[in-house]
């Protein structure tokens, strides 16, 4: 009898649960069903502007912009009370529904929370306009606009640093490998540290100009965009 009255209460509570969760789950799958369908209206008018933003930036911007979508979604389900919080519980499934690793996931969310808000915790610009777009408007490239002039998130200035990055890895891997080639080669007799060292100094030598080269394009392109603002 006391067997059976457990068992009785254990699903009681398992029902009782369930009621509390599915509301939630619902709401949740609702949300990403509705990113999902404002994402691929957004992106389609959007298309024909030809937008050159960094990569990076481009897709932050449009995960807060579906962050703000799915938070006021749920709030218009009656969530509004943890309207915020289940909205990023739906976009970590949406980007799990979207391939992205697991473990990328987590980190991702973190990321955008921190992202989402700004300066006296009022929400990130492209949240904001999320959370007050129509179904049809052009709330997205709103979003966008604003950003078009910015030197510091556009693609060419992404590329540039990109092409940059690249030529100090690869170019001091190679200057490396010949320094140390070239001493193994031509002067015998010098310890295995002492001609790792010397290929570390080479690429440094190479490394480090690049580098400052880098910086004075950065800060000459960052005050042409100020002052031309």
């Amino acid at each position: 009898m006391t067997k059976k009255k457990a068992a009785s209460d254990k699903t009681t509570a398992e029902l009782e649960g369930a009621d509390k969760t599915g509301p939630d789950v619902s709401i949740m799958d609702a949300c990403i069903a509705h990113a999902k369908e404002v994402k691929a209206t957004q992106l389609e008018l959007i298309k024909s502007k030809d937008y050159d933003f960094a990569p990076e930036f481009r897709d932050m911007t449009i995960q807060l912009y579906l962050f703000g979508v799915m938070w006021k979604f749920a709030e218009n389900l009656g969530s509004a009370e943890d309207a915020r919080e289940l909205a990023f519980a739906a976009l970590a499934e949406f980007f799990v529904q979207e391939r992205m690793p697991q473990q990328k996931v987590a980190k991702r969310i973190e990321f955008l929370r921190k992202m989402s808000k700004i300066e006296e915790d009022h929400n990130a610009l492209a949240v904001a306009i999320g959370y007050e777009s129509e179904p049809g408007d052009n709330s997205l490239a709103e979003v966008f606009d604003h950003y078009v002039d910015d030197t510091q998130v556009s693609g060419a200035f992404w590329r540039l640093y990109d092409r940059g990055r690249k030529i100090m890895l690869y170019g001091g891997l190679a200057i490396a490998f010949l320094v140390i080639w070239f001493v193994t080669l031509f002067m015998p007799g010098n310890t295995t540290i002492a001609i790792l060292a010397s290929g570390l100094i080479a690429a440094a030598i190479f490394v480090i100009p690049v580098f400052l080269i880098g910086i004075f394009i950065y800060r000459t392109k960052i005050k042409k965009a100020k002052q031309a603002s």
